[in-house]
């Protein structure tokens, strides 16, 4: 999995919540950080930055939760950003 996209991911989200101390590993949704306009901004952000489309069959609460899972989902939709 790429520490890179993870980064990108994590920077994002703490951007918007700078307040917030926001891990890897913690669930955004369960924090109460994400209200259906930011989890629209999530998957825009993920398409954009990392070039993929992410198909409606991803497009599930538990791709998003957090930063490693949108890591994960990145990795699996463009194999080439794929990184031991």
């Amino acid at each position: 999995m790429s520490n890179n996209a993870k980064e990108q991911i994590l920077d994002f989200v703490r951007g918007r919540y700078p307040q917030a101390e926001i891990d890897e590993t913690q669930d955004i949704f369960a924090l109460g950080f994400v209200n259906s306009l930011f989890a629209m901004e999530l998957v825009m952000f993920v398409e954009k930055t990392f070039g993929v489309t992410i198909p409606n069959e991803e497009l599930r609460i538990d791709n998003f939760r957090t930063a490693n899972a949108m890591a994960e989902l990145v990795a699996r939709l463009s194999p080439t950003l794929a990184v031991a």
